[in-house]
């Protein structure tokens, strides 16, 4: 056989690679400085993408995007509950594909980081554990108990040797550089005492025992025992350092954002003090940084927590709950990181010198044998900007920014300087109807007897469900004698329900009689109302719902929920009559869920109303199907259900998860990317439903008669729920002519002077989209920001032609911000900026 030259270079790359990986054994270990893979320090950037909050079909392209955006390493939670839903029953299918998802990470050519917990918290249904765990006997979550410790170690055994079966680890040959053990014990640790410090050593010692050949991080938790690195959670981690001096600092959790509770406000995290977060951990010797998330997904099927998590679990990521890119944060970020890899060579072999430019201004320094230098150039003055001097060069830093300079000379990147464009998303109409619906209520004249059972007193909601269902029905008789004064008084009798958590409707003779919730903060709650009681015998039903068991706090498997009292009845001649000892009856769950109503196989089994009676008589407790078929294209499709009240819906049989249209009450004023970020700031959405719509990913549909089921508690009008795409329709982008280019790093190497690279305004549209006119455009001093830009008391009168002659059809196009793009200066001497809106819409 005849190998040429080329191949036998290639054969040998191949061969020293292998060799060289051998030596080292393909190793992950660390020093102070950062993470040592193969040998090589390197400052790590890392993204939070959780598999079951997607589909495999949206794995590739997420994570492909993430690699496009500078992200090195894709970090996820490992979830119990969906991987052992009964005890030595396991599930590896579909979302929860977790060898398929790694395997996808890696042939991205990216690092995995696998925090397995197996506590998550993550705002996930009982913080990932199963529920099943609760009642296995004398156990006690989360301590030095040994029911917990076995079967805690049994489930970190099963992924450990499922990654090692398939050669997942870096020690391996696969993507796997990092585990996590337990997660943000630190603070339960504390509480415990003596029994928290024992539970998080054993921990420590039994997963660094399984010989996974990476090093092992606990989150929060400062007495971590080596060789497992202590790392830091936060929305800033400067301040963090870990509990030895030859440990690396690491970053587990960057908040990108925050989550969202049904009637809560949206909340948003400007990419400004993002950015400027992890430039000052960076700065201050940290080495890898993990965003929480980057795409936060969907809380598909009752896998929320909280409890009332919302289904979206958005986050305000870099890449949006559809996985579309979200503008400016993706790109602003992307910039930073490709300006802190310019200077990895200097941050991960020296320590920074510290000077002070300014009484709130100071530069970090990096300066390496070989003569490399990078500086990081801080400003920390909430409200104005300041011109420092530094190496006999002034740089101008906005407020609450830093200045990112790889040669120590020349300013690539200000966290506070948006360069990139902003994107405005909508959700636009579909041209598909949804068609055939057809209504079952449940009957609540009667309960299914197969499926009750009686009991003297009120039971706690999840010992009865073990959490098969979010309803538990509550139900007793009262008899009311025809001497009671109420009864000719017209004065109705009061009925008190105290619950646990989370809602109720209260039902009087099959009718609804009206309903309570709780809150995030505060499950406890207290329907009081006048209800409708009759001579005779009286059927007071209470259904109880639960909205995510609580995924945080000490030992919250303890923790009640449902109907417990007291219940009573006031008003009545005898005064209080106390019901919370009377004899109830209870049924887990719907009886359309015991059906299988959701199912496509399951619909035949009841009758079914025709449509043309639902709008007049808006029912609680209804059910509702119709069909409808694939819209064409591509883009993210989700459900508008702003018509309809609270419930749970699906598609063919998958659950998109639980709606409700609560109205978001907050403190919506004006966000400021300037000063500490905390979610009472920032907040978006008030007076307007928390969450419209919902996700439903296009890889469940078939291309006609698709199934729409949804199960509706309080009321609502499923003949106004319309099928919505996501789509990109206006961009902007807002640029100083001075604004910091990374392509101008090293602008005097090789002692040969070169042009200055002038900035530019960077516009494109989204796949199948070009941009279709101009809304404005100003070269000069425009004012206002993207959808409301104005002129200033300078402005190029060529804008707007320039623009439409550069940008119109195109999908993407790029102007140089030069006075010369513009015919002639304005207005000399003065700081010039280029301020432009475009639509997108349809390629033609």
């Amino acid at each position: 056989m005849v190998i040429n030259t080329v191949s036998k270079w290639v054969l040998w790359a191949c061969m020293l690679v292998f060799i060289g990986c051998a030596a080292v054994q393909c190793s992950v270990t660390y020093d102070r400085k950062a993470i040592v893979i193969n040998g090589q320090r390197r400052i790590l950037i890392s993204g939070s993408i959780h598999y079951p909050r997607s589909t495999p079909e949206m794995w590739e392209d997420l994570i492909k995007k993430a690699k496009e955006g500078g992200v090195d390493v894709i970090e996820t939670y490992i979830f119990w509950n969906v991987h052992e839903p009964s005890p030595g029953n396991y599930n590896f299918e579909g979302r929860y594909d977790l060898v398929r998802f790694v395997k996808t990470i890696q042939k991205a050519g990216l690092y995995a980081h696998l925090r397995i917990g197996p506590y998550v918290c993550a705002e996930w249904n009982f913080g990932g554990f199963p529920v099943w765990l609760k009642y296995v006997p004398g156990i006690s979550f989360r301590t030095d108990n040994e029911p917990f410790k076995r079967a805690m170690k049994g489930f970190t055994e099963k992924i450990v040797n499922l990654m090692k079966s398939e050669k997942l680890y870096e020690s391996q040959g696969g993507p796997i550089i990092l585990s996590q053990i337990e997660n943000e014990y630190g603070p339960q640790a504390k509480a415990l005492g003596a029994p928290g410090h024992q539970y998080a050593t054993w921990a420590a010692n039994m997963a660094v025992a399984m010989d996974t050949g990476v090093p092992w991080v606990m989150c929060k938790e400062e007495d971590a025992p080596d060789p497992v690195i202590n790392t830091c959670n936060g929305f800033y981690c400067d301040a963090f350092s870990p509990n030895k001096p030859y440990k690396p600092t690491i970053w587990t959790e960057a908040w990108s954002g925050w989550f969202t509770e049904f009637g809560g406000p949206l909340h948003e995290r400007p990419v400004q003090d993002l950015a400027f977060a992890v430039a000052r951990f960076i700065k201050k010797g940290g080495s890898f940084v993990n965003y929480y998330m980057y795409h936060g997904g969907t809380n598909f099927g009752r896998s929320a927590g909280g409890p009332f998590i919302t289904t979206s679990y958005d986050y305000d990521a870099p890449l949006d709950e559809y996985g579309l890119i979200r503008q400016p944060k993706y790109g602003h970020l992307k910039e930073l990181h490709r300006a802190v890899k310019l200077c990895e060579k200097a941050l991960v072999t020296t320590d920074p010198v510290v000077t002070s430019l300014g009484s709130l201004q100071q530069a970090h320094v990096y300066s390496s044998e070989s003569g490399g230098c990078s500086a990081f150039l801080s400003n920390y003055d909430t409200k104005s900007s300041a011109r420092v001097m530094f190496n006999n060069m002034h740089y101008n830093l906005p407020p609450w920014s830093i200045s990112i300079l790889p040669d120590c000379r020349n300013a690539v990147f200000n966290t506070a300087k948006v360069g990139v464009q902003t994107s405005h998303m909508e959700m636009q109409p579909t041209k598909t109807g949804i068609f055939s619906w057809e209504t079952f209520n449940e009957d609540l004249s009667s309960l299914d007897d197969s499926s009750t059972f009686s009991a003297v007193g009120l039971l706690e909601q999840i010992n009865v469900t073990r959490d098969a269902s979010d309803y538990l029905w509550y139900t007793t008789n009262v008899n009311i004698g025809s001497s009671e004064s109420f009864l000719h008084s017209g004065e109705l009798p009061t009925l008190i329900v105290h619950s646990t958590g989370h809602a109720l409707h209260v039902f009087v003779n099959g009718q609804l009689s009206g309903s309570a919730s709780g809150t995030r903060q505060n499950r406890r709650f207290t329907f009081k109302e006048k209800i409708n009681l009759r001579a005779g015998s009286n059927k007071i039903s209470l259904l109880s719902v639960a909205v995510g068991l609580p995924n945080i706090g000490g030992h919250y498997e303890t923790w009640s929920t449902g109907v417990l009292g007291p219940v009573a009845l006031l008003g009545l001649n005898q005064g209080k009559w106390d019901l919370a000892w009377a004899k109830w009856t209870y049924q887990v769950g719907l009886k359309g869920e015991a059906m299988n109503l959701v199912s496509p196989n399951g619909i035949s089994s009841v009758d079914w109303m025709q449509g043309s009676l639902i709008a007049q008589k808006q029912q609680p407790l209804t059910w509702h199907k119709a069909l409808f078929d694939a819209p064409d294209g591509d883009e993210p499709l989700a459900l508008d259900m702003s018509s309809m009240g609270k419930g749970q819906l699906w598609v063919n049989g998958q659950s998109l998860g639980r709606y409700w249209t609560a109205y978001a009450t907050g403190n919506c004023k004006e966000c400021s990317y300037t000063g500490s970020f905390r979610p009472t700031k920032c907040q978006f959405g008030c007076g307007q439903p928390t969450q419209r719509w919902y996700h439903l990913p296009r890889s469940w549909l078939k291309p006609s008669q698709n199934l729409l089921v949804l199960f509706e508690e309080l009321g609502g009008d499923p003949t106004g729920i319309t099928l919505v795409k996501r789509s990109l329709t206006n961009v902007c982008a807002d640029v100083a002519e001075y604004h910091p280019n990374i392509k101008n790093w090293q602008i005097e190497s090789y002692g040969r002077p070169q042009e200055f690279h002038k900035p530019k305004v960077h516009l494109h549209c989204g796949p199948g989209q070009s941009i279709s006119s101009i809304k404005f455009a100003s070269f000069g001093t425009p004012l206002g920001t993207c959808g409301s830009f104005q002129q200033g008391a300078c402005h190029a009168s060529t804008s707007h032609a320039i623009l439409e002659k550069k940008c119109i059809g195109q999908q993407r196009c790029t102007v140089t911000i030069s006075n010369s793009n513009f015919g002639k200066d304005p207005c000399p001497n003065v700081l010039k900026r280029l301020s432009v809106e475009a639509v997108c819409g349809p390629l033609n």
